[in-house]
């Protein structure tokens, strides 16, 4: 679990407090020009040591003509945009000005709000990336042995769940007269994305095909339960089926008469690329998937830009991603919830702690826009494949009764879903 924590900054040896403005309009003229204001602050507050009167309204004369009130500053700032006092922060510790920086954090500490409005939610899992950027200790938090409550999490986020069932739309279009079928998943996780798909092939017409699901895992005995709770369901469905685990896609064997579908579902941005060793796994297991002939591959992505970006940009892409989709879990769940602070805090947080704290081989979390991930697999030697615009359809539909708010939108060959303004999923299919 993520903690933000209280404390205060010690700025000198006489005990001084000092709250520091961010930056205003990201002007630089202005931040200096408070600096400034904050020094002759401090002379006034310290003083000579034979003044006693504390009379400090008659030094009023060294702010003449400016827009600030000396008991205001001394007492304390008006409340400011806390977005932008994150941005501040973050530009200070990309500039690496750490006195700046921890100013600004002793601030953020007491505007953030893991049960306050998205952006004070958010805004609390960025002051905690920030903090451990500064203390190196992004890939702990990462590492950390947590539970992830996935399926509440896309319950609350639909973009999540009708990203899956766009994926299976496609997978049930291209296999719609095959008699067998292999799926390999590369982040099977629960399984519960191939119910709908098992429901959906136990009816169609002239009886279901037989159905293989290999399910891809660093420890395949750890599937055991996943594949018992499939298995029961096929039999439910009288749907002839087979599930398997395996650690590597080399271990997979083909059979005879067998149509491959390869499912890359919020899994691919976390095999690293170029950019991070020269093997470049990312393409290498495009290249590898390619070279089995599958009929068709899924693609499930969130819609954002955090692999190659430098930590500044990356910061502020990260804050517009994720406070769209903090916004939109509003609507879902009310904001002292305990399973939506647990699914944000379990689920999203170390995400955006390893997105903003880590870097090289720790920084694990790297998504692309959809269009680089159509340059890699188009490298790899794949073809666009449609969509199935029936599923889509009904997607579209369901997610706007749901809330006229969420975003819907076909274009490219791919199917994207977002909130207002910011697409948060893309979904595209390859063969």
């Amino acid at each position: 679990m993520v903690f933000v924590t209280n404390s205060s900054i010690q700025a000198s040896d006489n005990n001084r407090s000092a709250i520091f403005n961010a930056f205003h309009h990201n002007s630089l003229h202005e931040f200096n020009n408070f600096r400034s204001k904050l020094r002759r602050l401090e002379t006034l507050m310290l003083g000579d040591s034979d003044s006693d009167s504390g009379d400090v309204t008659g030094d009023r004369k060294l702010f003449a003509g400016d827009d600030v009130d000396l008991p205001e500053m001394m007492l304390g700032f008006p409340k400011r945009d806390l977005k932008q006092v994150l941005i501040a922060c973050a530009k200070s510790v990309s500039d690496n000005d750490e006195l700046n920086a921890r100013l600004f954090i002793s601030e953020l500490r007491r505007m953030v709000s893991v049960a306050g409005e998205p952006i004070q939610r958010i805004g609390a899992y960025m002051l905690e990336g920030l903090i451990a950027r500064l203390s190196s200790s992004g890939s702990t938090i990462y590492k950390s042995d947590l539970t992830l409550n996935t399926r509440v999490l896309y319950e609350i986020c639909p973009y999540f769940k009708y990203g899956y069932m766009s994926a299976n739309g496609a997978i049930a279009e291209a296999m719609k007269c095959e008699k067998r079928v292999h799926v390999i998943d590369f982040c099977i996780e629960d399984g519960s994305q191939w119910v709908p798909l098992i429901q959906a092939f136990a009816r169609r017409p002239g009886g279901p095909p037989h159905i293989q699901i290999t399910g891809l895992h660093d420890y395949p005995n750890g599937l055991g339960k996943v594949g018992i709770r499939l298995c029961k369901l096929a039999k439910a469905c009288n749907v002839p089926f087979e599930f398997n685990t395996e650690v590597g896609l080399e271990s997979i064997r083909d059979r005879p008469g067998e149509a491959l579908a390869v499912n890359f579902a919020f899994v691919l941005h976390r095999v690293p690329d170029e950019s991070v060793s020269t093997q470049n796994h990312r393409d290498r297991v495009l290249r590898l998937v390619k070279s089995m002939k599958p009929k068709i591959v899924t693609l499930v992505e969130q819609e954002s830009n955090t692999n190659t970006a430098p930590f500044y940009p990356r910061f502020l892409e990260a804050l517009d991603y994720y406070n769209a989709m903090f916004e939109s879990i509003d609507i879902t769940l009310p904001r002292h919830h305990k399973e939506r602070i647990n699914v944000e805090q379990h689920c999203l947080a170390r995400d955006v702690v390893n997105i903003i704290a880590c870097e090289g081989s720790e920084r694990v979390e790297r998504h692309e826009l959809l269009g680089k991930w159509k340059l890699r697999f188009s490298m790899a030697g794949f073809s666009p494949c449609r969509m199935s615009s029936l599923v889509n359809g009904t997607i579209k539909r369901l997610l706007n009764k749901c809330n006229e708010r969420y975003r819907v939108e076909e274009r490219d060959g791919a199917f994207y879903l977002g909130w207002m303004n910011r697409d948060l999923v893309s979904c595209c299919a390859w063969k």
